[in-house]
């Protein structure tokens, strides 16, 4: 057991964990790896929309997301893979309703070095003439840093890399932690000096088995693929005051909503929501861009964000009762951009002692207990 770790979950964060302690050069112990999904058919990090932003509320996933992007950009580097990073920035639309969040939000971003603009709907127009400023009176476009790649790709070349290191992946589940040792669903048990859970969206499950109260749950959402006549032109990840979101694949697009009020259930069935595209989405695209009007949905999937209810932003650290468990979930969205930030900051967490490059404190599990909520206002 000496300087053992066993991680809960090997998905995107929980691999980039793994990969993190076995690259310092600090770290002589071994790293277990619980996956009950070997195939990650319905992991996240295998269904997410994949798109990295500086535009936050909240100045640490700033800097998070920004160390993601340069690690991003040397994947090819540090993991031999490539990911297909494109970075043609976020474009986040407001109504006069929203334009205040907006402004206060560009003076944080500014206030931390992001390269984001604001633009009038003259301005918006001019930059973007495919689009229609109905209903917008302000937007946000990210200039550098932002985009989408390959997350699959991620995911996968942090567990490649990871078991070159030797790190070794136990295909099982995770029932119970108690004390040192992680109890198996196959009647197994491992021991361990640390463990991080990082199940993802069934981490406050795993965690409700353990006596500890974790408010992350699974969170829906249906992203569809779809193709049209004639490209616009040059397109951001474009989120639109409803919410409605947009971005190029391919040659084809993918977009999605929000859930409305009422039809966010925690853990409902991993289903696409078709009536979201006919009610919600498809409306909203062709109002927003009129070369959308003859959309065509030719794909669509659904996947889990790992929802935390108490704030939409990560648990990252130790357990303040329990100093042998610590947590790295709870991303609501945005845990496969700050995967290599987080998972390198755990790895300082269990190897030093404490966070050396980026302090995560504020992102705690201490602030629920507290009742202090670090508000996320750019949740997509």
């Amino acid at each position: 057991m000496n300087n053992s770790v066993i991680v809960i979950g090997g998905g995107v964060m929980g691999s980039s964990v793994a990969y993190h302690l076995k690259s310092d050069p600090a770290f002589s112990g071994s790293v277990t790896v619980v996956e009950r999904d070997p195939s990650y058919a319905r992991a996240s990090s295998a269904l997410s929309a994949s798109s990295i932003r500086q535009q936050f509320s909240t100045p640490l996933n700033i800097h998070l997301s920004r160390y993601g992007i340069g690690f991003l950009r040397r994947a090819g580097e540090l993991l031999g893979i490539e990911l297909g990073l494109r970075e043609p920035g976020y474009l986040f639309l407001a109504s006069s309703a929203g334009e205040p969040v907006l402004r206060a939000n560009h003076v944080i971003q500014k206030g931390e070095g992001c390269a984001v603009e604001l633009l009038d709907p003259a301005a918006l127009l001019g930059r973007f003439p495919w689009i229609s400023t109905e209903g917008v009176t302000l937007a946000s476009h990210g200039t550098a840093n932002e985009g989408w790649f390959d997350g699959p790709a991620l995911m996968q070349g942090f567990r490649r890399k990871a078991r070159d290191l030797g790190v070794s992946y136990v295909a099982d589940e995770a029932l119970e932690i108690s004390g040192h040792s992680v109890s198996l669903r196959s009647g197994g048990r491992l021991e361990g000096r640390t463990i991080v859970l990082a199940a993802g969206p069934w981490s406050g499950e795993v965690a409700a088995r353990c006596g500890v109260a974790l408010p992350v749950e699974p969170r829906r959402r249906s992203v569809f693929v779809f193709d049209v006549r004639e490209a616009p032109g040059i397109t951001p990840l474009t989120i639109d005051p409803s919410g409605t979101w947009f971005r190029p694949e391919g040659r084809f697009y993918i977009g999605g909503t929000t859930p409305v009020a009422g039809n966010d259930p925690a853990g409902a069935p991993l289903e696409v929501q078709h009536q979201e595209w006919e009610d919600i989405v498809w409306p909203t695209l062709a109002a927003r861009v009129p070369a959308f009007e003859a959309a065509k949905v030719v794909n669509a999937w659904a996947g889990y964000y790992e929802y935390n209810t108490f704030d939409q932003n990560g648990i990252v650290g130790r357990h303040p009762e329990n100093e042998r468990l610590i947590f790295a979930t709870g991303f609501s969205g945005h845990g496969i951009q700050q995967s290599p930030a987080v998972g390198r900051a755990v790895a300082e967490l269990i190897v030093h002692g404490s966070y050396r490059t980026l302090d995560l404190s504020p992102f705690g599990y201490e602030r629920i207990s507290a009742g202090r909520p670090i508000r996320e206002l750019n949740v997509v």
